[in-house]
């Protein structure tokens, strides 16, 4: 599916279910961890590393829409596959609603799980990847200088060296310094390069 290194969580009361949950996902190369609750979930200190949720709707302590709102409260935009014995339409329709994957009805077929978890691994993982070239891109950011910074602001906004030294104040040949040095810092390739890096890191463009 999405290797060894895609983990799933799956939180359910029923031991049996827990069981055989772990041996199907772990067939199609996922690492699972199960947990009996959701006080249990919310207290595992991996629960960021995990790449999706597959969830019970019917807890012993919070059900599972109500652990499902504790999630994005706590800013854990974690991918969720509702399973349950007792479900029904406006259930599923306020637990898609709130973001979740699949709402599936025990006894459910397994590669259509295994299908939703696939979807729902490979969101989360491209969402961590987008996340992380941000976090770079921010710290390749912080490493410029103020005046770096102005320069790269009036850069992206298409200005000439020559009118970035009109709006500075400073010497044209300066600006070629500081230009050079923004692309360097930044690991731009070109100016449409640098303009989408301004997009991600929402410095103001025209």
């Amino acid at each position: 599916m999405n290797g060894p290194s895609a983990k799933v969580f799956v939180v359910d009361d029923d031991v049996t279910v827990c069981v055989a949950l772990s041996r199907l996902m772990r067939a199609a190369g996922l690492h699972v961890e199960t947990f009996g609750t959701a006080t249990e979930l919310l207290s595992a200190d991996r629960l960021k590393d995990a790449d999706c949720v597959v969830l019970d709707v019917h807890l012993p302590d919070l059900s599972g829409l109500e652990l499902q709102a504790k999630l994005t409260e706590l800013g854990l935009e974690l991918p969720i596959v509702f399973i349950t014995g007792r479900g029904d339409i406006p259930m599923s329709v306020r637990a898609m609603k709130a973001g979740a994957l699949e709402f599936l009805t025990k006894p459910f077929d397994d590669q259509q799980l295994l299908d939703a978890i696939e979807q729902g691994v490979a969101r989360c993982q491209n969402a961590k990847r987008q996340q992380e070239t941000l976090l770079g891109l921010q710290r390749q950011y912080q490493s410029l200088t103020p005046r770096e910074r102005q320069v790269f602001t009036l850069v992206v906004r298409g200005l000439l060296n020559k009118q970035i030294a009109g709006e500075l104040g400073t010497a044209e040949k300066t600006v070629k310094i500081h230009r050079g040095q923004v692309m360097r810092k930044m690991q731009a390739a070109s100016l449409p390069d640098l303009v989408r890096m301004a997009e991600k890191l929402v410095i103001a463009l025209p």
